[in-house]
């Protein structure tokens, strides 16, 4: 009998260390000042920060095999990137933007430069963005209903859009609960 609760212990003890691991993440995140907040609905300031962007005509899986290979090791210095959030995304007519936020150690003179040319380093100046909140995965269905929501509070604070609308996730693809997604566009506040 006690080796069955021995058993039984062991296996709700795996489970929960599993859980944690799977859903429990501890990323650097792209840092902001909230500024302004209604419900899921905020305005905010987001730091300068380097980020690691490419673009692609068959979609952003590509995209991700591309920044994934060089936070992996793929550039000058065979270095590993920490992995960071969100994933900035962009759907365009003729292909999609993906970009990753760099680590916040990192400058211009210090981080190490992708060997594929198709991956591009640059300095985001940050700046004032307007942004709407959502959970669970996202998908275009999902995009567009909190994309027109955006709009709308836009609309309802008088605040004027100053850019195209980027869809963040900040969760790996295995967290199945408490997802966070959203969209934004940079404002003139």
């Amino acid at each position: 009998m006690e080796t069955i609760f021995k058993l039984i212990f062991i296996a709700v003890l795996s489970f929960f260390i599993f859980t944690t691991y799977m859903f429990s993440q501890s990323y650097e995140t792209h840092k902001y000042e909230t500024l302004f907040s209604d419900d899921e609905f905020e305005i905010r300031l987001y730091e300068p920060v380097l980020k690691a962007k490419t673009y692609s005509t068959k979609g952003s899986n590509n995209n991700f095999g591309k920044l994934f290979r060089y936070i992996s090791g793929y550039n000058e210095k065979n270095e590993k990137i920490s992995m960071t959030t969100p994933v900035y995304m962009k759907n365009e007519d003729k292909g999609s933007l993906m970009e990753f936020v760099l680590p916040s150690k990192y400058d211009m003179k210090n981080v190490s430069m992708p060997l594929s040319s198709n991956v591009e380093i640059y300095l985001d100046e940050g700046g004032h963005y307007a942004s709407i909140q959502y959970g669970g995965y996202s998908n275009n269905n999902k995009r567009e209903k909190y994309t027109n929501a955006l709009i709308k509070k836009l609309q309802e604070h008088n605040v004027e859009a100053a850019g195209e609308m980027l869809y963040l996730s900040y969760d790996s693809p295995y967290k199945f609960y408490g997802r966070r997604n959203e969209v934004i566009v940079a404002v003139k506040y």
